[in-house]
């Protein structure tokens, strides 16, 4: 009988090992549940950066008009003709005596001052002119002009000084 109960066990064990494997091996996994994040992904909106901010120049003092006079450069006793222009689309410089022409770019300014870099366009110094480029630095001066003149001209510092008027 132990032999019998020994042999009906060995099929009981190999009828369930049987039946049973190929209905796990054939199976479907299990459904899995996505899991959401843990904080949501931030919205991905493409945005233009900002534009850097323009750096605003106080105004400085009134000096639009035609104004003209006299320069005085320093170490050098002759006088200068000038002509200054102020506009609203800019600014140009006239030497009547030396035939120069020059355009003033507006580079900063203060409550009392406005400063200017002047590119020479007629009679340049390094093209046989007689003038070269420079900076002019103005403030109101009562009615007038009160103006100064840096710039270097063959390696030497140039200086002129002088009160304009207006036209």
């Amino acid at each position: 009988m132990s032999r019998a109960f020994l042999g009906c066990a060995a099929a009981v064990v190999l009828f369930v090992t049987t039946a049973t494997a190929p209905a796990f091996g054939q199976s479907p996994p299990p459904p899995t549940t996505p899991v959401p994040p843990a904080v949501p992904p931030a919205a991905t909106t493409l945005t233009k950066p900002a534009a850097p901010k323009k750096r605003v120049m106080p105004p400085g003092p009134s000096i639009a008009g035609n104004w003209s006079g006299q320069l005085t450069q320093v170490d050098n006793p002759a006088l200068y003709k000038f002509e200054l222009e102020v506009g609203p689309k800019g600014a140009e410089t006239k030497y009547p005596g030396l035939d120069c022409t020059g355009k003033l770019t507006r580079a900063g300014s203060s409550k009392s001052y406005v400063f200017f870099i002047e590119i020479i366009t007629k009679g340049r110094a390094d093209k046989g002119g007689r003038c070269p480029d420079g900076t002019v630095t103005v403030a109101r001066q009562g009615d007038g002009l009160a103006l100064i003149w840096f710039g270097s001209i063959q390696g030497k510092t140039v200086i002129a000084y002088g009160t304009l008027s207006k036209k």
